[in-house]
């Protein structure tokens, strides 16, 4: 199950900012323990959030019930549980960090960080199929490294038609997982040469109306 950290904080920094009236449909896909799903609820938002880790969907009911907030929990695979539906908001922090193997999909907790030998086994799948969900004027808000390509990201959402721009940044040190991984991120060219830092951002994307 995914902690919040950093990107989730900058993630709710800019769902704070998004005028999402109460009572709108919000998704928050990859909810990990529930803090944007319950963050969203507080503002009066029908929120759905998505996880596929069993762990992580009662962490979010439980932390729900003790917020005190309604949400909708459904375990699944991204946005399979919710195909029959529309919403105004959807937010999301998938896996975004590139990771050496050999192209198998990540297991236990790594499933939380590791997205395949580009970062993108996750983002390209949200990109693809996140705007068939948007409602029009309905806004999609991702949070991701600046390592697994954000203008790769903004590409595919406008050529699916959205408004996308990249809203937010954010530079912070290495976490465990980069530190663990830096040489090999180093060699392939996604981190320069030195420095400590990472640099998260977010995308805002919006189908027209």
């Amino acid at each position: 199950m995914y902690a919040p950290q950093e990107d989730t904080e900058l993630l709710a920094g800019a769902l704070s900012d998004e005028p999402v009236p109460p009572g709108a449909d919000v998704l928050d896909v990859g909810t990990g323990s529930g803090a944007l799903a319950l963050e969203a609820a507080r503002r009066g938002m029908r929120v759905t959030a998505v996880d596929v880790s069993w762990r992580a969907v009662c962490a979010t009911r439980l932390n729900a019930l003790v917020a005190g907030v309604p949400v909708r929990v459904r375990r699944g695979n991204l946005f399979d549980p919710v195909r029959d539906r529309s919403f105004d908001l959807i937010l999301a922090n998938p896996p975004y960090v590139p990771a050496p193997g050999d192209g198998r999909p990540p297991r236990g907790a790594a499933r939380a960080w590791d997205a395949g030998a580009d970062g993108r086994l996750v983002l390209d799948r949200i990109c693809r199929e996140a705007p068939a969900l948007l409602r029009p004027g309905g806004v999609l808000l991702l949070v991701q490294s600046a390592l697994s390509g954000p203008e790769l990201t903004l590409g595919h959402l406008r050529e699916a038609g959205l408004k996308a721009a990249v809203t937010r940044r954010r530079h912070i040190a290495f976490g465990p997982v980069l530190r663990a991984r830096e040489r090999w991120l180093r060699e392939r060219g996604l981190l320069p040469p030195t420095g400590d830092k990472e640099e998260l951002v977010v995308v805002r994307a919006e189908l027209p109306v």
